[in-house]
């Protein structure tokens, strides 16, 4: 490696703009993200034996301790001493039942949330939980999960514990009303909760049976596993009932368990045992409670979970991830598919015009239904041509695995069975070749939903008001065109010389004047062409992998469908159910699981049936000890469904760690479902493990558009191909015909996807309530080299506005790491003091950078630029400079060195620009409570809301998060603590003097009652 003599800075003035460039560019380096995880160990908890595999926790979750353990166990010691429970889920249990004994101020017991990633051993764990409470007389128990067949997994787990004599009942199979069972476990499913009967004229429901089982009072334990199921409580029915099990039972022991438990804030509605919000809280409702954490970001995420784990009411750790590899696999495509592709555009586009021809024909008035469901069958269309096109890349990426002895399990969401079982109906139940899911998707939405004049009449009937319409008006352009315009007044801007041919109150029976069969023969051609477009679209993807592999003899297949299309021996398709001689449906996917774990097979698909509680890892109990590779031909719709998914073949007790590969096609509109999950990865990594970089090394992180960059972005283009604005971002280069026809054709195409639709008042605009989420559904629709071109534009515009951000200081970076000795980086120095610097060959033509006040440079520069601004020097010659600039940076900023004084300073600001040493003011401990407080202080003298928050790691390796107070904010955020703390001890002391005079006129009662006894005897 070449060190180049000390440089000497070139006498060149730099312009403001240069200045200002170099100082925001570098400004965004200041604090660096840190290692994500920390090995685990139990700090406060010592019985039990070590865990079978490295189990990790997030660092930001790592730098802050658990409480202190009061508790005593009552698990048997040969149950702790044979390793039947790990130290890690002993301690979870005995946190759990710590938490257990706490009342909230609503006077309902306090809950407990296990966050522990998937095949750590939640399910031991909460066996232990209920066996605690078995021993401790509380016989009766509640576990709720997301499917019966779990009921055998329930039963194993209480046995391997050593604790097989706590029977567990079925819910499914016990009669509505029925409350016989005495003692045990009552296994439900969520969906069971909502459950009703109207048997014998009596009305039942499940959730009454439940309450009648349990008794008033009761304060046994209910297991709510795989909780994420009950998200979105307030608008589902089950999560509703969720709520009212826990409000019901107000005493019960309540345990919340599942891996994504809280994958984004308003999800943990449900959790309402835990405390953070309500009575006694600074947060009198969820509401506010989730107001202020979703107005402030990823950094309160972090921050509650911090919270909930200091306060003992949460655990989440994970299996190491030490030995898993990730990648992303991006798939082109063949010039054929292309070509398929983007006919199946051209014929969307086409059928939007018919429906709107044909609705406008009927006048059909109330049209949301129609385009609900043309854009919901739009999107899983396309769905399908995306996922197909990866099916040819995935089997010979799969064999060549199976070729370097590993096994295979391959995720994906959709099965295509409704398609297939509604051709078979269409052919009474014989079926000679594969189905095109796609393609039968196109199929049912024209058939079903087509403008009709039945729609039309059952729209009207739906209308409370009287049956006519109002001020049809029908006009007539001077191209000829036929306008229509419906609506309780007349436009006002229509010119005086149209002509109006219309009554008004014309009843509806008299508006048809389209013939019904030029409607029918609008659908007929439409049909045709679909059918037409069929013989070339792809067929159902999971028959097709079944078939490649070599069939059902091949391949184990965990899904919910109940039968498959199949190649025969002599060439010949039919179809066949996938129940099996003395196995029923309900059991097959267990049957299948067994066969890829002996060996028997070495290919295993998996969708979201099969994606809880099932167990696919090299686990060293079994035959097949192959390492698995985890292929995602499909990312599933919701990043719970993904995180399950990716836990089925990384567990707990297993020989290799999986290999995990995602396919994502080069169709620009795929990355919208990538964008789901990337979105929910970042958010589960914040809240269910307490830090949002967790997720980042699966690399879908740049495919998260579905944020407040994505939404100005969106704006940003949208506007700029209107010809609204002038884009400060160009155009794709190399676009066939220039940047005009770019503009062109995305304003014809993101009319043909409906993002773009006429107004007879405003012309062309954006169609109201464009999110990003369907822009990016939509985009789906477009031929692919627009797609890929209008995507690039957007990416381009989302990037830039990030960046612009970054420079600006306001992006939020989460929980940053700040070393003791951390070096930072900054732009040259200005003015006529030369600047001395030490250049060290790097690769290439470049060098790295070293400067007396900071250190090495962030980024290496180029020989050709520092040539343009150095001189080569000796040691002697740059010895003064290099030893006057480093002394000086000590205690002042650069700009004093530089000008002999600094505005900020002055002006009463803090700066360290370019110092060597520098001063932080962290604020630690349990920060939610106070959190308003501070960024309100912070905000007020600021003017801006935004917290950092920070990871402080000392010489001594302590480690502290906080967040991260500006000198000028902090006598302020002193005075509003010492003002809080004395507000808290006031309140306390109010409540002891209460208490005190309650006991004094409960003891003057009591004695006051004993002479009264004595003057009777």
């Amino acid at each position: 490696m070449t060190c180049v003599p000390l440089l000497q800075q070139t006498q060149r003035n730099q312009t403001p703009a240069e200045e200002e460039a170099e100082e925001e560019e570098e400004e965004t380096e200041e604090l660096g993200h840190v290692d994500t995880y920390a090995d685990y160990k139990p700090s406060k908890s010592t019985i039990g034996i070590s865990h079978p595999d490295i189990v990790v926790e997030t660092n930001t979750l790592s730098s802050v301790p658990p409480p202190d353990i009061t508790y005593t166990l009552s698990i048997p010691n040969s149950t702790i001493n044979c390793g039947l429970l790990s130290a890690l889920q002993l301690e979870a249990i005995i946190y759990a039942c710590q938490q257990h004994e706490v009342i909230l101020q609503n006077n309902q017991r306090a809950g407990f949330l296990i966050g522990d990633g998937a095949g750590v051993g939640k399910g031991r764990t909460v066996a232990g939980i209920i066996l605690e409470n078995y021993l401790k007389g509380r016989k009766k128990a509640l576990w709720f999960s997301v499917s019966n067949d779990l009921k055998y997994d329930a039963e194993r787990d209480l046995k391997d514990i050593d604790a097989p004599t706590i029977p567990v009942h079925a819910l499914n199979k016990i009669k509505y009303g029925d409350t016989a069972t005495s003692e045990g476990v009552l296994f439900a499913t969520y969906s069971a909760l909502i459950g009703e009967s109207q048997a014998g004229g009596q009305h039942r429901t499940r959730l009454k049976q439940i309450l009648d089982w349990c008794k008033p009072g009761f304060d046994g334990v209910i297991v709510f596993d795989e909780c994420h199921k009950a998200k979105n409580a307030t608008s589902t029915k089950m999560g509703k009932a969720v709520l009212d099990l826990q409000h019901n039972l107000p005493l019960a022991r309540v345990v919340y368990a599942s891996a994504t438990g809280a994958s984004e804030p308003k999800n943990m509605i449900y959790m309402s045992r835990l405390g953070i919000w309500g009575e006694g809280t600074p947060f009198k409702t969820f509401d506010d409670f989730l107001h202020a954490i979703e107005k402030r970001g990823v950094g309160a995420m972090e921050i509650v979970a911090m919270d909930m784990k200091v306060s003992g009411m949460y655990i989440a750790r994970q299996l190491s991830f030490s030995g898993v590899s990730f990648r992303i696999e991006e798939i082109g495509l063949d010039d054929d598919f292309k070509l398929v592709y983007n006919k199946a555009a051209k014929l969307w586009a086409e059928a939007l015009a018919v429906f709107m021809r044909a609705a406008d024909a009927l006048c059909l008035v109330s049209r949301k239904s129609l385009w609900g469901q043309f854009w919901s069958s739009h999107q899983r269309f396309f769905k399908y041509l995306c996922i197909a096109a990866k099916v040819r890349c995935l089997v010979e990426l799969a064999k060549k695995e199976l070729k370097a002895g590993k096994c295979i399990v391959i995720g994906l969401q959709s099965t295509g069975e409704a398609r297939t079982r509604e051709v078979l109906d269409e052919n009474d139940g014989h079926l000679d070749r594969f189905v095109s899911a796609a393609e039968g998707v196109f199929k049912a939405l024209v058939q079903k939903h087509f403008p009709s004049e039945k729609q039309r009449r059952e729209k009207a009937r739906g209308n409370k008001r009287k049956r006519t319409l109002t001020k049809i008006v029908k006009t007539l352009g001077s191209s000829g065109e036929v306008f229509q315009t419906f609506g309780d007044i007349l436009p006002y801007s229509l010119p005086l010389w149209l002509t109006l041919l219309t009554v008004v109150n014309m009843p509806l029976s008299g508006v048809g004047w389209v013939p019904k069969a030029s409607i029918e023969k609008m659908k007929q051609s439409l049909l045709n062409k679909i059918a037409d477009l069929g013989k070339e679209l792809p067929l159902n993807t999971l028959d097709e992998l079944i078939d490649q592999f070599g069939g059902p003899e091949m391949v184990s297949e965990m899904t919910g469908r109940k039968g498959r299309v199949v190649r025969r021996p002599d060439g010949s398709v039919r179809y066949e159910s996938r129940a099996e001689q003395s196995h029923t449906i309900d059991h097959i996917n267990l049957k299948e699981k067994d066969r890829f774990m002996c060996g028997e097979k070495m290919v295993a698909i998996i969708s979201e049936a099969a994606s809880s509680g099932i167990s696919l890892q090299a686990d060293k109990r079994v035959k097949n000890q192959r390492r698995r590779v985890h292929i995602t031909l499909e990312l599933p719709w919701s990043a719970d469904r993904a995180i399950q998914q990716f836990g089925r073949t990384h567990r707990s007790n297993q020989v290799t760690a999986p290999e995990y590969i995602f396919l994502i096609s080069e169709l620009a509109g795929e990355r919208r479902f990538a964008s789901i999950v990337a979105k929910r990865l970042e958010s589960l990594g914040a809240l269910t493990h307490g830090d949002r970089r967790a997720t980042e090394s699966r690399d879908l992180s740049k495919y998260n558009f579905e944020n407040k960059y994505g939404t100005k972005a969106l704006d940003k283009i949208t506007k700029a191909i209107l010809g609204h604005i002038e884009s400060k971002v160009s155009p794709p280069k190399g676009y066939p015909g220039g940047d005009a026809l770019f503009f062109r054709d995305m304003k014809h195409g993101m009319m043909d996807v409906g993002i773009f639709c006429k107004e007879p008042r405003f012309g062309l605009s954006t169609e109201k309530d464009c999110s990003i989420t369907k822009f990016l559904n939509r985009i789906l629709g477009l031929e692919v080299h627009k797609q890929n071109s209008l995507f690039q534009y957007f990416t381009d515009n989302f990037d830039y506005l990030i960046e612009k951000d970054k420079k600006e200081g306001k992006y939020d970076m989460g929980i940053l790491g700040m070393e003791h000795s951390h070096l930072l980086w900054f732009p040259q120095l200005r003015g006529n003091h030369p600047c001395v610097l030490l250049a060290e060959q790097g690769r290439g033509r470049n060098f790295i950078v070293y400067k007396p006040n900071i250190g090495k440079q962030a980024h290496p520069e180029s020989l050709d630029n520092l040539q343009l601004r150095y001189r080569k020097v000796t040691p002697d010659q740059a010895k003064d400079s290099w030893e006057s600039q480093f002394n000086f940076s000590f205690g002042k900023c650069s700009h004093a060195n530089w000008n002999g004084k600094c505005k900020k300073i002055e002006e009463g600001q803090e700066c360290l620009q370019g110092m060597r040493l520098r001063q932080y003011h962290m604020l630690c401990g349990a920060l939610l409570r106070v959190w308003k407080y501070v960024a309100d202080v912070v905000s007020d003298i600021t003017c801006s809301s935004i917290l950092q928050i920070v990871r402080l790691k000392t010489k001594n390796s302590n480690k502290q998060v906080g967040i991260k107070i500006p000198e000028n904010c902090v006598a302020r955020v002193r005075q509003e603590l010492l003002k809080m703390d004395e507000e808290v001890k006031r309140r306390r002391k109010e409540k002891e003097q209460q208490r005190a005079q309650e006991q004094q006129r409960a003891q003057e009662q009591r004695l006051a009652e004993e002479r009264q006894l004595q003057n009777q005897h």
